[in-house]
């Protein structure tokens, strides 16, 4: 682990280091420095494995939330860092913060967000998740769940949309019993870096997803279809896949939509 201290991360160095299988942490919160990690065990979810549980699926089909993409990133992320209970200090430093930031105006950082709506009619952020997406690869960073089941909305949402770009790899980074209850599995740093390799991890003609807000009450991207490509990224999946629910009559409970195709293929 090669550590380094810096203002920010610059993105382009952020990117390579990703597709070189790498990501950088830091000890605490507050700490100006940073480490960079490769892992001799990577934790993967593949996307045709997801556990998608009776339960789960119960709660995707009764929309108990609104889910978005990228309509509150800098909230996901801060959420993610916050303190948890019995939880030692976040990995992730306000330098590493401002890096995800402002690789996430470039597109390339994206967030997945579950809202719940408050006794007084607002809507609250509940649960979500963030990663960088290149290529044919999304990495998740880290999520978080301040209600039941809002983190597992939110991650198969992920799937779900990522399967509608094309995306190949979905890295978890490291294995943890919550995220192995939901299909992830290890392998050797070695087998992921050969995956990189199938997905296109060099691959300079992608598209990145513009960092615009899409909601599940209306897509943003016009045009967008189950076909969308994998050079698209995430925002154009997660559109897509709101068109894919609208086409099939299911525009105001998609979350029915995402059951349904998780179960077929889990």
């Amino acid at each position: 682990m090669l550590q380094t201290s810096a203002a920010i991360i610059p993105p382009d160095l952020l990117l390579r280091a990703y597709r070189a299988g790498i990501f950088p942490m830091a000890d605490s919160r507050d700490d100006p420095e940073i480490y960079w990690v490769e892992p001799r065990l990577r934790a993967i979810l593949p996307l045709d494995g997801f556990h998608c549980s009776r339960s789960l699926a119960r709660t995707l089909r009764r929309g108990r939330f609104t889910v978005t993409c990228n309509a509150a990133f800098d909230s996901v992320i801060d959420s993610c860092a916050a303190p948890r209970d019995g939880a030692q200090d976040s990995w992730i430093s306000l330098r590493i913060r401002e890096s995800y930031r402002a690789l996430h105006t470039q597109g390339h950082a994206h967030s997945i967000e579950t809202w719940a709506t408050g006794e007084d009619g607002r809507r609250e952020l509940v649960g979500g998740l963030y990663g960088v997406g290149f290529a044919r690869v999304f990495c998740g960073e880290s999520m978080f769940s301040r209600q039941s089941d809002a983190s597992k909305v939110a991650l198969a949402w992920l799937v779900a949309a990522l399967r509608q770009a094309g995306t190949q790899l979905l890295d978890c980074q490291f294995s943890t019993t919550h995220l192995a209850s939901l299909g992830a599995v290890e392998i050797p740093q070695a087998e992921y870096l050969r995956l990189l390799d199938e997905a296109g991890r060099y691959s300079v003609v992608e598209s990145p997803g513009a960092p615009a807000s899409s909601s599940t009450g209306a897509s943003s991207a016009a045009g967008a279809s189950s076909g969308a490509g994998a050079a698209a990224g995430l925002p154009a999946g997660f559109a897509a896949l709101l068109a894919g629910a609208a086409d099939a009559g299911l525009s105001s409970s998609p979350g029915n939509f995402i059951a349904q195709s998780l179960i077929q293929t889990s």
